[in-house]
């Protein structure tokens, strides 16, 4: 699952780099396609359940599952969620990243930071022991504090030989509550949040989620493994 983790992060990093001011989305999704090939992954998302594209790319106040296209043209101020897996060898890796457009608000600048930090204090309380109510807490903690408000419709999920697997992995939840995690089990923990309230709605493509209220939305997510000395981010 590493190597799985290693081919998505450097196509993630391809993608980062070329998010820049006049870019499309489709510009993306082609650089990171291309790379896929190169690397002799399979990208997992195109194909499941009929979608059409290797990345989703969701601007804005699209919480997830944008896709790609040569008209959505990305703008100064702009921020843009990058969530890709890949297969290698039989086994997964799926992470996402959100990248601001050239200069964005202290507010929306704000929202990719929170977002972030809370995806890292989820990832410090995976060990053995820890349920999955202690990894939600964490995320929904470090996010009500700053203001913001974490989405409820999507969440994590386990991953290995196929991209989603059990268990759910809520960015929300009580401390103690839930199964727990023991070593051997990898889960991909992807908090997406809102700048304004949690509700989503889906769009008539039937894919891209928006925030309902139309405030800036984020998304950041790592494949990581518990181990018996803890989290090991496979993705990173």
């Amino acid at each position: 699952m590493r190597k799985a983790g290693k081919a998505t992060r450097e196509v993630l990093e391809l993608v980062r780099s070329l998010v820049v001011p006049g870019a499309t989305t489709l510009d993306l999704e082609k650089a990171a396609e291309a790379r896929t090939k190169e690397l002799g992954a399979k990208p997992a998302f195109k194909g499941y359940h009929g979608y059409p594209c290797v990345l989703c790319t969701s601007v804005n106040s699209e919480v997830v599952h944008g896709i790609p296209s040569a008209k959505r043209v990305l703008h100064d101020g702009d921020i843009v969620s990058v969530d890709f897996g890949a297969f290698v060898d039989g086994y997964c890796g799926d992470s996402a990243i959100t990248v601001p457009v050239g200069n964005v608000t202290p507010q929306t600048a704000k929202l990719l930071e929170v977002t972030e930090k809370s995806l890292y204090a989820a990832i410090d309380v995976v060990k053995p022991g820890a349920t999955l109510g202690d990894v939600g807490w964490a995320v929904q903690e470090v996010v009500e504090a700053a203001g913001f408000s974490v989405v409820r419709d999507f969440v994590g999920h386990g991953i290995g030989s196929a991209m989603h697997e059990d268990p759910q992995v809520p960015n929300f939840g009580d401390r103690g509550r839930g199964m727990k995690l023991k070593a051997g089990m990898v889960i991909a923990i992807e908090p997406m949040v809102n700048a304004g309230k949690y509700d989503v709605v889906v769009l008539k493509d039937g894919w891209t989620a928006v925030a309902e209220d139309g405030s800036m939305s984020a998304h950041f997510e790592h494949t990581v493994a518990v181990t018996a000395t803890g989290a090991r981010i496979l993705t990173e």
